[in-house]
């Protein structure tokens, strides 16, 4: 419940948006499917060495690992978390940092464009290549490649719109506050 507390203070500065759900909904599996990933390369190993390999685990893990990767990049361009993008943008002002801030999402936009399309052609050919020992198709791996396409998509044509019309300046949340200490006694280094 952390993450969801974490979340929700983050948007309290902010106002509550109709994706905001998702998104919680969204890091939560990440969170999940990365536990479950390293439980299962832990359980691998321990299998291994005492002589009585579960095969299936490696697909496990790497579906795992495909899906986190995949919803994490989602959820990162939510959150605008790509640090190379912003720290661009968020050095100009006014008209520049609104012309940055829009063709850096039209790229991202374009990106996803590029996962939905090419992601569902790979999906839609690896139904006749199989998975060892289970002998699932590949194109369960695939599936995510369309699908944080989507959810990329999504996201940026909200940033967008919000953007165009609120602006992209959002104030950082405030810290609490605390006191100051007394100056004439902090300057002379003595204790209260």
């Amino acid at each position: 419940m952390r993450i969801v507390d974490k979340l929700l203070q983050r948007q309290r500065h902010l106002k509550w948006c109709a994706l905001d759900p998702l998104e919680i909904i969204l890091m939560i599996l990440c969170g999940l499917l990365l536990f479950g990933s390293s439980t299962t390369v832990m359980f691998d190993i321990v299998t291994r060495e005492i002589g009585h390999p579960w095969l299936w685990l490696q697909e496990v893990t790497s579906t795992f690992f495909i899906y986190a990767v995949f919803i994490g990049a989602s959820v990162a361009t939510r959150r605008n978390d790509h640090l190379y993008l912003t720290a661009v943008a968020e050095a100009l002002h006014g008209t520049r940092r609104l012309v940055a801030e829009v063709v850096i999402r039209l790229v991202v936009l374009g990106v996803a464009c590029c996962l939905i399309y090419f992601g569902y052609i790979n999906f839609l050919r690896r139904f006749s290549s199989f998975r060892m020992p289970s002998m699932t198709p590949i194109a369960s791996l695939y599936a995510a490649i369309p699908i944080a396409g989507f959810l990329i998509a999504l996201f940026t044509i909200e940033q967008l719109v919000n953007g165009c019309r609120k602006g992209f300046d959002h104030p950082e949340p405030r810290e609490q506050s605390q006191p100051a200490p007394d100056s004439t006694i902090a300057g002379r280094g003595r204790r209260p």
